[in-house]
Parts: structure tokens; C-alpha cells; sequence
């Protein structure tokens, strides 16, 4: 590579990695949602799609904290499917409970399960894959042997407001929770902690010397990570009720995201901002093959192509490319 094609190659980096093609494709999926369907953008049907995609926006939020740190957390599905239920059983037993006491509780399980991966991830040095694999199948076991397979219980209207009611009479409670939430990531990630996310996900070593304390980091990430899947419960459970299958599939769902947002698998490099547009544009693609009669089974298998190509692209070597163009003048050029 010469010294010339040098700016040109980091200007195409820079592009890929800050999100800009995810941009661009929801752009494109909305565009085309336009012309599938002319009334996609009335007010409130296209409040409702937003709606639909808060539960995934909110766990790519937390997903990408964990991601950027240079880990995984596949156990954020099961937290949802755990906090319906937990949800429904509670009011079982205690009918006149507040909802907001008992949000909270889901919040507070969800971060208690976020800080147990955390800390066999950090301190027993188990591959956050392992281990939140590991705390998927037991989250779902223990709903499982729990219930039966068949939860009982209902959630009262109270509790499902947020996920079911308007605020000021047209605007769902979702997008509200869903427009906070991501105030809140961005807030996060502008602040020190999150530049230590992002300097513990480029080079453990690195920042370990330069003073971060990067278990803590994680930790932390992790625990974010497990109350963005409580809250995503709380939605999810608002608009579809009770199930022991109510969180299937999100991890996936939400890495998918993730990665659709150009963040690089191994930490380091990234944007929550595209982290969320990669929900949106999920969620607008899903919207899309429904509208154009393409069975819902195919969801998987979309989502493993954007994966693979995702990935593909992400490791490909850009070192080495930053290396070549950065030798001097009188190197060797290719």
C-alpha cells in the first residue's frame, strides 16, 4: 500500500467502525418499508414499530458494554424469560404488590446475575462465553422446574403499563423507556467509565498499566448488562403477556445487533449509538420480510448471514493495513 492510499484505507476504518454503514442500511430498510407499506410512517403505527424494538434496542445497550470490554454475554435471553416469570409468580403470591416495587426486584435480580457472571469471568478467569452460557441454561432450568413449562400467574395491567399504555395519551411508555435508555448508554460511554470499556477492550494489558482496573470494568459492564435484560423483561412482559419462551432468542437477537452496529468482536472499537441502530435495522429488516410475505423462520437464518458477514468484516486485518500505511516514505510499498 503507498503512503498516498494511506489516508483514504484509516478515512474507510474510521467510517466502518463509528457505524456509518449501519446508518446507511436503516436508512435504506426504512426507505423500503416506506414503499412496501405507504402508511409504515403514520404516527401511530410507526410508534407502534418502535415500540416493537425498544426490548432489543435496550439489550444491545447492555450488550455492547460487554462487547467493547472484549466479552460476551449470552445470558441475557434467559434474564428476560427469568424476569417474566419471576414477574407472574410474585404477583401470584402477593396480588396487590406495587409495580414499581416490583420492577425494582427485577432490576435488582437481573444486576445480581450480571455480577455473578462478572465475577466468574474475571476472578475465576472462565470465558464470559462459558459462563454465560452456563448461567443461560441454569436461568432456564431453574424456570423450567419452576413452572412446569407452563407459568401461572398473570401480570396485572398495572405492571404492563409500560409496556402496553401511552403517556399524554399517544405516546407508548416503550419509546420513552426505550429514548431514555439510550440517552443513558450514550451518556455512559461519553463519561470515564467508558473510555476505560473501550481502553480495557482494546488492550487488557495496556490499560491494566496504565492504572484501569479492569476487572472491576467488566464487572461492572456485566452487571449493566444483566439490568438492561430485566428491563427488557419488564417491556416484554407488558405487551406479551406470560411465557416460558418469553426471552428466546434475544441473545442471539441482540449480538446480531451488535455486531450489524460494526462493533468489533473482542472490545476495543465501537459505537452504542450504532449498537442501536443495529436493533433498529434488525427489527425494521424482520418488519420488512413479514410485510413481503417471507416466513418468520428465516429470521434465524438471516441472522446468521449478517453475522458471519459482520464478522468477516470486522476481522479482516486492518493492523496490518495501519502498519503498511504507516511506514515511512522509503519503505517497501505493495
Amino acid at each position: 500500500m503507498t503512503t498516498a492510499q494511506a489516508p483514504a484505507v484509516r478515512r474507510v476504518l474510521r467510517a466502518l467502525t463509528t457505524g456509518t454503514p449501519v446508518y446507511a442500511l436503516l436508512a435504506v430498510l426504512l426507505a423500503a418499508l416506506a414503499l412496501t407499506d405507504p402508511g409504515f410512517y403514520e404516527p401511530d403505527r410507526f410508534l407502534a414499530f418502535i415500540k416493537r424494538a425498544a426490548p432489543l434496542v435496550i439489550l444491545a445497550a447492555g450488550q455492547y458494554l460487554v462487547i467493547v470490554c472484549g466479552e460476551f454475554d449470552l445470558s441475557v435471553g434467559a434474564i428476560v424469560t427469568a424476569g417474566v416469570v419471576v414477574a407472574a409468580e410474585l404477583y401470584g403470591s402477593f396480588p396487590g404488590a406495587p409495580w414499581l416495587l416490583v420492577t425494582a426486584v427485577l432490576l435488582l435480580a437481573g444486576a445480581l446475575a450480571g455480577l455473578v457472571s462478572g465475577l466468574i469471568t474475571t476472578l475465576l478467569r472462565v470465558p464470559s462465553f462459558i459462563t454465560t452460557l452456563g448461567m443461560m441454561l441454569i436461568l432456564e432450568g431453574a424456570v423450567f422446574f419452576w413452572t412446569g413449562g407452563s407459568p401461572h400467574g398473570a401480570l396485572p395491567t398495572a405492571f404492563r403499563r409500560l409496556g402496553r399504555a401511552t403517556a399524554f395519551g399517544w405516546l407508548p411508555w416503550a419509546v420513552l423507556v426505550c429514548v431514555v435508555a439510550g440517552l443513558l448508554a450514550v451518556r455512559l460511554m461519553r463519561s470515564d467509565f467508558g473510555r476505560t470499556l473501550l481502553a480495557t477492550g482494546d488492550s487488557e494489558r495496556a490499560a491494566a498499566l496504565a492504572g484501569v482496573r479492569v476487572a472491576r470494568a467488566r464487572t461492572i459492564a456485566f452487571i449493566l448488562s444483566g439490568v438492561a435484560a430485566a428491563l427488557a423483561a419488564v417491556l416484554v412482559g407488558g405487551f406479551s403477556g406470560v411465557s416460558a419462551q418469553a426471552g428466546r432468542g434475544y441473545e442471539f437477537e441482540a449480538i446480531t445487533a451488535v455486531v450489524l452496529g460494526g462493533v468489533v468482536l473482542g472490545g476495543g472499537r465501537g459505537s452504542v449509538v450504532a449498537a442501536m441502530a443495529g436493533a433498529f435495522s434488525l427489527q425494521a429488516l424482520f418488519t420488512l420480510l413479514n410485510l413481503q410475505g417471507v416466513s418468520g423462520a428465516l429470521e434465524s437464518t438471516v441472522q446468521g448471514v449478517i453475522v458471519i458477514a459482520a464478522v468477516a468484516l470486522g476481522a479482516a486485518d486492518w493492523s496490518r493495513s495501519r502498519r503498511r500505511g504507516t511506514e515511512p516514505s522509503g519503505a517497501k510499498t505493495s
